[in-house]
């Protein structure tokens, strides 16, 4: 990572100081990161004395709500709840802070509402090919572990430049962030993660309580299907390809909830002949594909060239659309998936 340019942080500072409504963005399917820097931006900004609100364009994992509690319930808007709400704080907003995206076509039906609006845009993420001219200031990089990572590393230059200082609550929602952004430390990690990591323990954030929260807080519904998945549908191919469907049906006999099959990508990689591991999970008009891989396979150009999507080099996502509106069969993805990755092992961009 780079140091944070101090003349940027100036910039950062003014912004935010001459504001009069601030509204935070992020992602659609907001994960880990997503909403731990947004939560962590949301208490910094409230500490300081300014009006804020979190905008979402759809729910967020209930393992997630222990950070917002019942304190900001009021100011996490929804658009799937209420689009015009969502809508109309975008509208009103003089500041907005766009946090783990890189182009507003990330945030789906916040897109048109974030491209209207005249406030000035911050934006704060760690994804390749930001769109930065869409950005009034921008702080990218893509050597960090998360966009929590770089939200520290920001509020804490911030704070030594106007002599506050990071609370508790915006320190504990960044390690939640940089936690499951890494896998818990077991991806992209950087001699950077781990000094965040050693100083928010000083601060004292208390790891073990959002170990608990994170990963031992789940509903049975999530185990049980998460078993089922295992038993009765990954499948390997011959390339050391993994990969696993959750199409509709199934999803509602387990009553999944949104972000409740969080991590299920990762799983597979765990057999030493998986060299990728894809889930494709169906939601409305679209197969949302979660992708991940060992060091020396590239996600990214497999979410690329096959998957209408991106991200990073060992973890990506992307979509199988429905093009003529109709829902393809679990068979017709299954070919699908096996052709596009039989193709990409055996050309020289894998």
């Amino acid at each position: 990572m780079q140091e944070v340019n101090i003349d940027k942080i100036t910039e950062f500072n003014a912004l935010i100081s001459g504001a009069e409504h601030t509204v935070i963005i992020t992602h659609t399917h907001p994960d880990g990161d997503a909403m731990g820097s947004s939560l962590g931006m949301l208490h910094f900004l409230k500490e300081s004395g300014t009006k804020a609100d979190i905008v979402l364009n759809d729910r967020f994992p209930d393992t997630l709500h222990f950070l917002a509690g019942e304190t900001f319930q009021d100011s996490i808007i929804i658009a799937e709840q209420d689009c015009d709400k969502a809508q109309a704080k975008i509208k009103e907003a003089d500041l907005v802070i766009c946090l783990d995206f890189n182009a507003f076509s990330r945030t789906d039906s916040l897109e048109n509402a974030l491209a209207e609006s005249s406030a000035k845009k911050i934006l704060i993420d760690h994804h390749l090919n930001p769109q930065r001219e869409l950005f009034s200031l921008s702080f990218s990089e893509t050597g960090i572990s998360s966009t929590c990572e770089l939200l520290y590393y920001i509020l804490k230059a911030s704070c030594m430049e106007s002599g506050k200082a990071i609370s508790i609550e915006t320190a504990t929602a960044l390690m939640t962030g940089m936690t499951t952004d890494t896998n818990n430390f077991s991806n992209s990690v950087f001699p950077t993660t781990l000094a965040m990591a050693s100083e928010l323990l000083e601060m004292g954030v208390d790891r073990d309580s959002i170990l608990a929260n994170l990963y031992n807080n789940f509903r049975e519904n999530r185990i049980r299907l998460q078993g089922y998945l295992l038993d009765k549908k990954l499948t390997i191919t011959e390339d050391g390809l993994a990969y696993m469907i959750l199409d509709g049906k199934t999803a509602a006999k387990f009553d999944i909830r949104e972000g409740e099959t969080e991590g299920f990508v990762n799983l597979p990689l765990a057999i030493d002949k998986v060299r990728m591991s894809i889930f494709a999970k169906e939601d409305k008009n679209r197969i949302r594909i979660s992708i991940r891989s060992k060091k020396g396979t590239s996600a990214n150009i497999m979410a690329k060239e096959y998957f209408y999507g991106g991200g990073h080099e060992l973890a990506s996502g992307g979509k199988i659309p429905f093009d003529d509106g109709k829902i393809p069969t679990e068979d017709e993805i299954a070919s699908y998936i096996e052709s596009a990755s039989h193709k990409f092992f055996n050309s020289e961009k894998r």
